[in-house]
């Protein structure tokens, strides 16, 4: 293998050993002796017919992810011009050829392949392509990638949240995590995950800053985590504490496949960026899926149905993108606990990320009762968001069922219309029941029986909801941790 130069990627489209392939194919289905010809030593072996010397770079194909070494077919010609001027023989450009659509739209490194040794050893960079490639997609919010990755069912999905001080963002107040451990629960065989079961989860706050920070126009709520105990730790032990966890959860770094943990953010680039000012490492091959960015790849390829911006009551633009309060109202979520608690928010992410990928099969968490102390203005009551006055021709694709719908803010939610919809990524499956939560010695029963309405609140857009004041039972004690 020479040395190499950059070169652009148009035109670098045809999978080199399917030059190959396509050739002996080519000689089977019209009879010809190639062993017989005079330049029928070059298709002797795949290492005989690299001796032309092909000039190649590797990609990875837009639609399968799977990395390739490619060449052009201005080589390809290159190499029946050759037979031709020293054998005197007309070799066709066979078709069959497989042709790459690469992800990759930045300069390529070029390599020159002469014998089976330099192509195996270039061979052996495909897997380190592929994971660079994969990274970049799927923190770009490619669903197909991202739904890929949910399906393997042996991730670890992990959801965190910091809360900051507005003045000075350096200032860690809270953070929070929410983790779901898919390959434990696939193989003990408890799937799909059940939030309030399966999710492992934590909340810890500053004890440096209690009393002494507050956030004027985004306040925090560190006293109100709805999913456990809340934990007072000293500033100088957050870091350990964060990574601790990390590294409970992740496997090996390496260079050539990507890691069990999987990291899910609601604003990448903030997080990371604590992670850098508190020293915390995250291994090289771990996958960060940016919810937003996924949510808007979603709406942007038809898979979420219209939306109305709640605000202006406009249609919602291609280029926007959900705060989690609105991400989690566009898919009927009932958030009857105070956002803004960064436990609370990572919890909250990690289901709303849930159901994007699995709609059907998420089991939304029980209500619970509310808190006197919480402000109505930080809550979200909607279960099912009733109908605002607004066209009815923005209705949600993908509906098998011929009903009637009316658009809502920011969402017409599969969950609202669990009973007739396909899940986002087609595959048609018939629609599952929502599964019944888990606690121990009691049967399944409808969602009203479970439920007793008090009250009616006000929602965001000013209309009327009634409130819950059920809570989880204690039996829940017992349940799966993921």
């Amino acid at each position: 293998m020479t040395d190499f130069h950059l070169v652009d990627i148009k035109g670098w489209e045809c999978d080199l050993q399917s030059v190959y392939t396509a050739y002996m194919g080519y000689f089977q289905l019209h009879g010809i002796p190639w062993y017989d010809r005079s330049w029928g030593h070059l298709f002797n072996t795949f290492e005989d017919f690299l001796s032309f010397s092909w000039p190649v770079i590797t990609v990875t194909d837009t639609w399968t992810g799977r990395a390739h070494i490619v060449t052009r077919m201005t080589s390809v010609g290159a190499f029946v011009k050759m037979i031709k001027t020293r054998f005197g023989e007309t070799l066709p450009v066979v078709d069959h050829i497989l042709k790459v659509d690469p992800f990759e739209n930045h300069q390529r490194h070029l390599r020159t392949v002469t014998d089976y040794a330099s192509y195996k050893k270039l061979h052996a960079t495909l897997r380190a392509v592929f994971l660079a490639a994969q990274k970049t997609r799927i923190r770009s919010g490619e669903p197909k990638a991202i739904q890929e990755l949910w399906e393997e069912k042996d991730k670890t999905f992990l959801a965190i949240d910091f809360e900051n001080s507005e003045r000075n963002p350096s200032s860690v107040l809270e953070w929070g995590y929410a983790a779901v451990r898919c390959g434990h629960l696939n193989a003990i065989g408890s799937w799909p995950p059940v939030p309030e079961e399966n999710y492992r989860k934590g909340h810890y706050i500053v004890n440096e800053y209690l009393g002494k920070i507050q956030n004027r126009h985004n306040p925090t709520f560190p006293w109100q985590y709805a999913f456990g105990e809340s934990q007072v730790v000293p500033k100088a032990k957050l870091a350990e504490i964060i990574q601790a966890t990390i590294s409970s959860l992740a496997s090996p770094d390496s260079e050539t496949s990507g890691n069990n943990l999987v990291l899910v953010t609601h604003a990448v680039s903030e997080d990371l960026r604590r992670f850098d000012e508190m020293k915390i490492k995250l291994p090289h091959n771990v996958l960060i899926i940016d919810v937003p960015a996924f949510e808007a790849c979603l709406f942007k390829a038809g898979l979420r149905g219209a939306m109305l911006d709640a605000k202006t009551g406009m249609t919602r633009q291609p280029s926007s993108s959900l705060s989690l309060r609105s991400l989690l109202h566009s898919l009927s979520v009932n958030v009857d606990y105070a956002l803004q608690n960064a436990g609370n928010d990572a919890f909250a992410l990690l289901l709303a990320f849930q159901l994007l990928l699995d709609p059907k099969n998420t089991t939304l968490p029980l209500p619970r009762a509310r808190n006197a102390a919480m402000p109505p203005s930080n809550m979200t009551l909607s279960r099912s968001p009733a109908p605002l006055a607004f066209p009815s021709m923005l209705t949600p694709p993908l509906i098998s069922s011929p009903a009637i719908l009316v658009p809502r803010s920011h969402s017409t939610s599969p969950h609202a219309l669990l009973a007739t919809a396909p899940d986002y990524f087609g595959r048609g499956e018939p629609t599952a029941s929502r599964r019944s939560s888990r606690i121990p010695n009691q049967s399944p029963a409808p969602d009203a029986r479970r439920r007793k309405v008090s009250g009616v609140l006000p929602d965001e857009q000013g209309v009327q909801r009634q409130s819950t004041i059920d809570r989880l039972s204690s039996g829940l004690a017992s349940a799966t941790i993921g």
